[in-house]
């Protein structure tokens, strides 16, 4: 029941064989599975039996395979209630059968995720890479070589699928410095801003009472010039008319002598 239980958490897309018990909290020793005696068969049983047995090679080709499945992608460990459970990679080869079901199980885990169709979205990217998993799973059956290859071709995406995902919260992260330092920013400058009004309201004040000066300072100086101008042209005035009466008498002096 805690196999089955711990089963439904670590739901995947990829095959996995039966859970085996490892140790128990009671237990001092770890348990190996697959080591009970079983009393050998005898008669049309042994017959029937010793056709199921596989032979000597194709026995080290299951185990080679095996052991490197359990290399690519290593069995799961969990602790269920003190017991400790390991569950290894399947090493049935896929059929046709099988491509299909994955991919109807695909759909089923996207669309029970709620998974996005576009953008960036974690649950869509781990269900695809539990699907490429199952894929590189059934290939390595067949062909080690080739799991190898699709191995490192997903472990080259993962790094790449990394490398962006860090300069895309870098990216976040410098933006969000750059509002921050564009909002202090705005504040210092409205309070500039502010400043530089007041000192623009000061310097206009002082710019109208210059005006304002200079405007008196000129009428003065027009009223001063036509007073000056109208006593020089009554001095002339003067001087003329003193001019013109010295100039009689003189005459009327020097007329008797002639």
């Amino acid at each position: 029941m805690a196999a089955t239980k711990m089963m439904q958490s670590l739901d995947s897309l990829v095959k996995y064989d039966t859970p085996q018990l490892i140790t128990k909290r009671t237990e001092k020793t770890p348990v190996t599975p697959g080591k009970l005696q079983i009393p050998p068969p005898s008669g049309a049983a042994a017959a029937t039996e010793a056709l199921k047995i596989p032979s000597p090679q194709a026995i080290d080709e299951r185990q080679e395979a095996e052991e490197f499945l359990n290399t690519i992608l290593p069995p799961r460990e969990w602790e269920e209630e003190g017991h400790l459970w390991r569950q290894k990679v399947s090493s049935q080869p896929a059929t046709r059968q099988d491509v299909i079901n994955l991919q109807e199980e695909l759909d089923d885990k996207l669309r029970q995720g709620q998974a996005r169709e576009t953008g960036i979205c974690p649950i869509r990217r781990e269900i695809y890479s539990q699907c490429f998993d199952e894929l590189i799973r059934q290939v390595t059956i067949n062909c080690s070589e080739r799991g190898l290859l699709l191995l490192r071709v997903r472990d080259e995406t993962r790094m790449t699928i990394a490398a962006y995902q860090a300069l895309y919260e870098s990216s976040i992260a410098f933006g969000m410095r750059k509002a921050l330092q564009s909002t202090q920013g705005k504040g210092d400058m409205e309070v500039e801003l502010e400043d530089m009004k007041k000192e623009r309201d000061g310097l206009e004040k002082q710019l109208s009472d210059l005006r304002a000066k200079a405007e008196q300072a000129e009428r003065r100086a027009t009223e001063q010039r036509l007073a000056e101008e109208k006593k020089n042209a009554d001095e002339i005035h003067f001087l003329k008319k003193t001019n013109q009466q010295l100039k009689a008498q003189l005459e009327g002096i020097i007329a008797p002598k002639k």
